[in-house]
């Protein structure tokens, strides 16, 4: 089971999803129907934020002096019966720019579900990775969506 936490950064974020502390409470939901059977809580934070702030945090934790479309940062802390995965962040240019040859719904859980996996273990470093990663990622996207 997982339960997701969120940190709205931006205020652009609410013009294209109006309550998105709801949004994330339905996938949440749909995620623990069709996806993930486990009885312990697994919990994380998705952090929707600008690419500045993208940026810096790219910087002080990659060295990459560049925005990225979403940051993972996996924590693991074990508490009695519940595991706090990490926290995931998201840039909202970047989703907005990718939704313009899609839907701004499908980049932004594109976004999450990869930074997701990202805390559960999953790389894409190696092209067998990637593949592994990719096919979860496609997997669980259609499963939240259908």
């Amino acid at each position: 089971m997982i339960k997701i936490h969120l940190v709205v950064d931006f205020p652009e974020w609410k013009k294209k999803i109006k309550n998105p502390k709801n949004y994330f409470k339905i996938k949440q939901r749909k995620f623990n129907t069709y996806v993930n059977s486990s009885k312990k809580i697994n919990e994380f934070t998705v952090f929707l934020t600008n690419s500045l702030k993208m940026k810096k945090l790219n910087n002080k934790f990659r060295k990459v002096n560049k925005p990225t479309d979403v940051l993972s940062f996996p924590l693991n802390i074990k508490l009695k019966s519940n595991n706090y995965l990490g926290d995931i962040a998201i840039s909202y240019e970047i989703v907005n720019k990718r939704s313009k040859n899609s839907f701004f719904d499908y980049e932004l859980d594109k976004m999450w579900i990869h930074g997701y996996l990202h805390l559960n273990g999953y790389d894409h470093i190696k092209y067998k990775d990637f593949q592994k990663m990719s096919r979860k990622e496609n997997l669980i996207f259609k499963q939240l969506n259908f």
